[in-house]
């Protein structure tokens, strides 16, 4: 999470499209645990990209993409010179 200077905490607007079935079952469960579902969606979120840390499967697919770009800019920075 982004701090400001003034030691607030800022947050990111984002759009979430979900299906209609999905949406109403996120609502279900809000209205269940007495959450906003903004708050329930943050929590699934960060359990998922806490989960992908620790994936060894996605880390080698992030490691594999991290290669191919740089042979990407080095591609480019040999066509300027």
């Amino acid at each position: 999470m982004d701090h400001a200077s003034d030691g607030k905490a800022r947050t990111k607007n984002m759009v979430l499209r979900l299906d209609p079935e999905l949406a109403d079952l996120l609502a279900t469960v809000a209205e269940v645990e007495d959450r906003s579902v903004s708050d329930v969606a943050r929590e699934a979120i960060a359990a998922l990209v806490h989960a992908r840390r620790r994936d060894k499967r996605f880390r080698r697919k992030l490691e594999e993409n991290l290669a191919r770009h740089q042979r990407l800019l080095d591609l480019l920075q040999d066509d300027q010179q």
